[in-house]
């Protein structure tokens, strides 16, 4: 402590003042902020508030991870009744059917067979309770008629606009000879008809010929089934036998037979005969044609023709069976066709396999004849021809 000389009263230096009377360090800082202090102590909460929340938040993060549930599980043994029953399966009433399970409708038709003039004679009646097909709970029905020996031969019904019950009353007739009855089977579909889209089918109606006795007349109901898929053309069957003799190089073709060709003619028959090809490195080389046999879907030939082919060549050659329909006034049109060699497949490999496996022996065996487009893509034949360039 210094006294001072006037006054003679004594007084403290600032400097000389003791510790504990000294100001802390935030009460300066405090101090120096030029805030009133209830405002400085609501900042110092929020900020306290804001850490501890930050601080809660990394905590559930990181160390916070929620425990798995127990799975609840259901003894199906303390249930009994109807409430067991609807745990492993809903109620039937919750179902809809798929459209395959709905209710198409159903066809009523006649069937008979005229024995005298071999015709199946085909009456569509009427249909019933069809499927609506159409947005305002209606269809536009009609009914196509054919028989799988004859695809191509179909018989169409008018269209009946807006109606699920129509009233056909048409009748078809069918040319089929009395031996191919039991392997043809008669389909009737029910189209929905569509101006400016595809006709959907409604169903369909099958009826093998071989189930029904077509001695009397046949006139019944059938609900219409779901369509099966296209069948394809059935053209025939022809029978050859085939012989090759290595040392003189001769290959000797017998056209034997054929059988349930396909109808040609408009009276429901064909004029058959058949051309055998010899196609050699994928060019025509030498034709041999059979006789014409006349209004018959069976014809029997017997006929022989020799093709010289070197040892040297026969992996090379292509031999090629088409039969043909003749007619006097149009373009003979083909029936079908079918090729043997080293590049044919299935059946026709093997007949030309035990051809060459079996040497000085004739080797016969039944061939399907295939449709005309399909062997010439798979033959790739090349042309003779070249035509000449367009003058510049």
């Amino acid at each position: 402590m210094a006294k001072e000389a006037s006054g003679g009263r004594t007084t403290a230096s600032p400097l000389s003042r003791s510790p504990a009377t000294q100001p802390g360090l935030a009460g300066g800082l405090l101090g120096s902020i030029p805030l009133p202090k209830w405002a400085l102590i609501a900042v110092t909460v929020a900020v306290a508030v804001l850490l501890l929340l930050f601080l809660v938040c990394i905590i559930k993060c990181c160390c916070g991870k929620k425990k798995p549930k127990k799975k609840e599980k259901v003894n199906l043994l303390s249930f009994s009744g109807p409430t067991a029953a609807s745990l492993v399966q809903p109620g039937m009433e919750g179902l809809e059917c798929s459209p395959e399970d709905k209710s198409r409708g159903k066809l009523q038709y006649s069937l008979e067979y005229n024995l005298r003039a071999q015709q199946v004679k085909v009456g569509v009646q009427q249909a019933a309770d069809l499927q609506a097909m159409d947005s305002g709970g209606t269809s536009d029905p009609y009914v196509i008629v054919y028989l799988t020996s004859d695809v191509k031969k179909k018989y169409e019904t008018k269209v009946y606009r807006k109606t699920l019950n129509p009233v056909f009353n048409e009748s078809f007739t069918f040319q089929v000879p009395q031996a191919e009855v039991p392997e043809s089977t008669l389909v009737m579909q029910v189209y929905d008809f569509n101006r400016f889209a595809k006709h959907d089918i409604i169903g369909e109606v099958r009826l093998p010929l071989a189930s029904v006795n077509l001695q009397r007349v046949i006139e019944q109901w059938s609900d219409l089934a779901a369509a099966s898929e296209v069948e394809q053309e059935q053209l025939g069957e022809v029978c050859f036998s085939l012989r090759y003799v290595p040392s003189t190089g001769k290959l000797t073709v017998v056209i034997l037979e054929a059988k349930k060709l396909k109808r040609m003619d408009s009276h429901g028959l064909s004029d058959p005969f058949v051309k055998v090809h010899l196609i050699l490195n994928r060019k025509k080389w030498k034709k041999k044609t059979t006789s014409v046999k006349k209004n018959t879907l069976s014809p029997y030939f017997n006929e022989a023709f020799v093709f010289e082919v070197p040892f040297s060549q026969i992996q090379n050659v292509d031999l090629v069976i088409s039969v043909w329909d003749h007619d006097k006034v149009t373009k003979n049109e083909q029936i079908g066709k079918l090729f043997l060699g080293c590049r044919a497949t299935g059946n026709q490999l093997r007949h030309w396999s035990d051809m060459l496996s079996s040497p000085r022996r004739p080797v016969a065996q039944w061939h399907s004849l295939q449709a005309v487009d399909v062997v010439d893509k798979a033959l790739g034949l090349k042309t003779h021809l070249k035509l000449p360039l367009p003058a510049r």
